[in-house]
């Protein structure tokens, strides 16, 4: 059996990823990733990680939240270059919108850099680098 904070990683991940409207869905995600667990336990999980259940999105990370919001208000633009994800934004409010990605824990990132208008997200390694776009444009409603 799977050590319940790998699971709540893998159930961050798959928040981030995809959309989950029910913890029977989470459960079955769960299962084909190799995680034995009940809904019980996923119900447990979900307080624990403060997960919110949105009417439209299904379940997201209470910690996206303001971030989600930011992106969703501020960004207008979103690619990628190498290891960067770039970030354009309404004037003035990218070194807003890179605390909000600092503030979240987000998978293969190691930091941000914000000007006026654009922020550079440095991922780890450029093979990553598509996985981060994809989180970062579900969360800014871009995709």
């Amino acid at each position: 059996m799977k050590h319940h904070s790998v699971r709540q990683n893998a159930i961050r991940e798959l928040v981030r990823s995809q959309s989950v409207r029910t913890q029977r869905e989470l459960v079955s995600l769960l299962k084909k990733r190799g995680f034995v667990c009940t809904q019980a336990t996923v119900s447990r999980d979900t307080a624990e990680m403060d997960l919110q259940k949105l009417p439209e999105e299904g379940y997201v990370l209470s910690e996206d939240v303001h971030l989600q919001r930011m992106l969703s208000e501020f960004v207008t633009e979103i690619s990628f270059a190498g290891n960067l994800v770039v970030i354009h934004c309404r004037p003035s409010t990218a070194p807003a919108v890179a605390s909000a990605i600092d503030d979240v824990d987000l998978d293969f990132c190691v930091g941000t850099i914000a000007g006026d208008d654009t922020v550079f997200l440095a991922v780890d390694d450029a093979s990553h680098t598509k996985n981060v776009l994809k989180i970062i444009e579900q969360l800014s409603g871009t995709e």
